[in-house]
C-alpha cells in the first residue's frame, strides 16, 4: 500500500508540474525566448559574458512564461469557452486561480530578480514593463475594448529583442527598433489569420476581433497592408548595415511568399488558406531571426 500511495504521489505531482508548464504557453514563450536570444548574439562582442547571456535567457523566458500564465488566470471563462483555448488547465480547472496566481508573481519575481542581479537593471525594467503591457494593459484592457487590441498590444509581443539587445549593450541603439518593428507588424497579419478561421470562437464570448466587429474583407485589406509594411521593414537591416547579401536573399523568398499567402487570401478566402498562412507566419518570423544571426556569423 505504501508504495502504491508512493507512486500515486508522484503520479500526482507530475500532472501538477505539467500543468504549471501549459499555463507558460511553452511554444509561445519558446519563440518569445529565441528572438531575444538573437538580438543578444546579434549585439554581442568578444567580451559579452556567457554568464550574462544565459541570465538573460533564464530571466527573460521567466518572465515570459509568469505573463502567459497570468493571461491564462485572467481568461479563464473565455477560454473554458473556446476550442482553441478550452484544453489549458485553468480553463478546465486543474489549475485554481490562486495558484496560478502564486506561480505567476513566483516565476515573473525571480526572473526579474535574475535580470538584475546578473544582467543589468535596463533589461529588469523593460522586461517589466513588457510584463505589463502583456499580461494587464493588452489582457484586462485592449483585448476586450477594441478591434485594434492585437495592433497595440503587439508593442509587447515585439519587445523580446530589444531585451535581449539591451541585456548585452545596456542600452536600446537603432538596431533594436528595427527588430522590434519586424515583430511589431508581423503580429497583425499573424494574428488576425488565426483570428479568420476562429471567429465563431471569438464572436461566441463576445471579444471584439478585427473579424467579428468588421468582416473578413476589412480584415483582409489590413492584412495585407499590415503584410506591405512588414516586408518595407523587414529590408531595413540591410540599409542600415546590420545584414548583408545572405538575410537579403532570405528575406526576399521570405517576404515573397508571405505578400504571396496575404494577396492568395485577399482575393480566394478560405479557412483552410487562413490557416496555412497562421502556420508559416510562424516559420517566416523564426527564419527571419535565424537569417539575421546567419548572416552575422558569416561576416
Amino acid at each position: 500500500m505504501t508504495t502504491l500511495a508512493h507512486s500515486a504521489n508522484l503520479q500526482l505531482a507530475a500532472v501538477s508540474v505539467r500543468n504549471f508548464y501549459l499555463l507558460c504557453k511553452p511554444r509561445v514563450t519558446a519563440l518569445i525566448v529565441f528572438t531575444a536570444v538573437i538580438g543578444m548574439l546579434l549585439a554581442m562582442t568578444p567580451e559579452t559574458s556567457l554568464v550574462t547571456l544565459l541570465a538573460a535567457t533564464v530571466g527573460i523566458g521567466l518572465a515570459s512564461g509568469a505573463a502567459a500564465a497570468f493571461n491564462c488566470m485572467v481568461e479563464q471563462q473565455i477560454d473554458a469557452r473556446m476550442a482553441r483555448t478550452r484544453h489549458r488547465p485553468t480553463a478546465r480547472g486543474e489549475v485554481t486561480t490562486p495558484a496560478t496566481l502564486l506561480f505567476a508573481i513566483l516565476t515573473g519575481a525571480t526572473g526579474l530578480a535574475i535580470l538584475h542581479l546578473w544582467v543589468n537593471d535596463l533589461t529588469m525594467w523593460l522586461t517589466l514593463a513588457t510584463f505589463v503591457g502583456y499580461a494587464v494593459v493588452y489582457t484586462i484592457f485592449l483585448k476586450p475594448a477594441t478591434p485594434q487590441n492585437i495592433v497595440i498590444g503587439g508593442a509587447s509581443g515585439a519587445m523580446p529583442p530589444v531585451l535581449g539587445w539591451a541585456a548585452v549593450t545596456g542600452n536600446v541603439t537603432p538596431e533594436a527598433v528595427v527588430l522590434f518593428l519586424i515583430i511589431f507588424l508581423w503580429t497583425p497579419p499573424h494574428f488576425w489569420a488565426l483570428a479568420l478561421y476562429r471567429r465563431d470562437d471569438y464572436a461566441k464570448v463576445d471579444m471584439p476581433m478585427l473579424p467579428v466587429t468588421h468582416g473578413e474583407k476589412v480584415t483582409l485589406v489590413h492584412i495585407v497592408g499590415y503584410t506591405v509594411m512588414l516586408a518595407l521593414a523587414a529590408f531595413m537591416p540591410v540599409t542600415m548595415g546590420m545584414a548583408g547579401w545572405l538575410y537579403l536573399a532570405a528575406a526576399v523568398v521570405l517576404n515573397g511568399l508571405f505578400l504571396g499567402y496575404a494577396v492568395r487570401l485577399y482575393l480566394h478566402y478560405s479557412d483552410a488558406l487562413s490557416r496555412e498562412m497562421f502556420r508559416y507566419s510562424i516559420v517566416y518570423l523564426s527564419a527571419t531571426f535565424a537569417a539575421l544571426l546567419a548572416d552575422r556569423a558569416l561576416a
